[in-house]
């Protein structure tokens, strides 16, 4: 007896339906089996199948482990042979910063630039005059009560509102913040809505004012390709190499720029709420991009982003292998490394830096040794050799 034509073609819808399920969506439409091991691409392949991103401008916001994302980029720049901007000497190690961006920091030898990644006052008139057109906009954010007290101990000898309260206590000051805060101080940028003001908003809006945190953050919305989450790093690593189009070992890093557990504060809740109440356009920002970030990595789907994540800590394991014989790097205090080029700034007595020094016995090739150095290498130091190199290729590059 032949089978009705509705009850076969829906046994094999059925059929079908079964096998996409058993094989987990991995055949494509033309039969292929598309391999199930790391190499098989999510929705939108991240690396390999297409071109790198070269032209990347990272808005290094401050105490939110954006020297380390400085690292990874200097890093890219010098293997692919790319330029770096890098600042005009007089302006230090930063681009002129806290002053808004200006084309006329840059130096000369630098331009014109693929890579930015030291610190400025984001300006985006000047710094469409420097960046390509197609460049990607990135930028990091952190949790504001641990990125304030992070601030308020690391510049305690450095901003004018700090040193006002007494016995450099944070809970006296968020008590009474208006007490010790002068917008006019120097150095003032640090002292309230940092990420605000690093991204050139008004970092003294009134705490009224709530349609203008939520016009800010579209702002930033609107220009930033990516902003990345400092508390959820490897998951914004995945991000990073899916919109640039990275390989994995692009991206290896250590921490860097770390105080000393003596340094740190504990906050208490009391104190956290203080603070995003004190800083409350920072924490408007951080919690519509925090969410933001668990929106596009839910959209990639629970399986690829575990995907990506093996890919980079199998490529961090590579580079712990090479540069460490397999264990984490040591941190030690500054005035315990031995090498100069690694020993991180200290912003005052009271507070201690940790950076990295290499085993003794470290028995590599040039190449290997210069990438273990550099992986490790603070950034004031990097910066100058940065700016040294650049200079001497554009010498040759401009005898004639």
């Amino acid at each position: 007896m032949r089978m009705p034509a509705k009850i076969f073609l829906a046994l094999i819808a059925v059929t079908l339906g079964s096998l996409l399920m058993h094989y987990g969506g991995r055949w494509r439409w033309t039969g292929e089996r598309v391999p199930s091991d790391d190499s098989a691409p999510c929705s939108h392949p991240a690396g390999g199948g297409k071109a790198k991103r070269t032209n990347v401008t990272f808005l290094k916001t401050h105490k939110t482990a954006g020297s380390t994302v400085q690292n990874i980029l200097f890093r890219f720049a010098e293997r692919n042979g790319l330029t770096v901007a890098l600042p005009k000497q007089q302006c230090g190690h930063h681009f002129c910063y806290p002053n808004p961006f200006s084309a006329n920091f840059v130096h000369p030898h630098t331009l014109p630039p693929n890579i930015v990644g030291n610190h400025l006052r984001f300006n985006a008139g000047e710094l469409h005059r420097v960046v390509p057109a197609d460049a990607r906009y990135v930028t990091i954010l952190r949790e504001p009560a641990a990125m304030f007290e992070s601030l308020f101990t690391y510049y305690s000898q450095h901003c004018q509102t700090f040193r006002r309260v007494p016995g450099g206590s944070l809970g006296a000051f968020l008590e009474q913040p208006l007490r010790y805060y002068r917008p006019q101080d120097k150095n003032s940028n640090y002292a309230r809505n940092t990420l605000t003001h690093d991204l050139g908003g008004d970092k003294d809006r009134p705490a009224a004012d709530a349609a203008y945190a939520r016009a800010f953050t579209a702002q930033v919305e609107r220009v930033f390709s990516l902003v990345m989450i400092a508390e959820h790093f490897d998951e914004s690593l995945v991000l990073l190499r899916r919109l640039l189009s990275w390989d994995a070992d692009d991206l290896v890093y250590v921490k860097l720029n770390m105080r000393t557990p003596a340094s740190k504060r504990r906050l208490t809740p009391d104190l956290a709420g203080k603070v995003r109440a004190w800083n409350w356009i920072d924490a408007h920002l951080y919690d519509h991009f925090n969410g933001s970030l668990w929106r596009q990595l839910a959209a990639l789907g629970s399986a690829c982003v575990a995907r990506e994540l093996r890919l980079l800590r199998a490529a961090q394991e590579r580079l712990l292998q090479s540069c460490f014989g397999g264990r984490r790097p040591l941190r030690s205090s500054a005035g315990k490394i031995r090498n100069k080029d690694l020993r991180p700034w200290q912003p005052s007595a009271q507070v201690g830096i940790l950076g990295y020094d290499l085993p003794r016995n470290l028995s590599r090739p040039s190449s290997s040794r210069e990438l273990c150095l550099k992986v490790v290498m603070p950034e004031i130091q990097y910066t100058k050799i940065l700016l040294h190199s650049q200079s001497a290729r554009y010498r040759h590059n401009h005898r004639h």
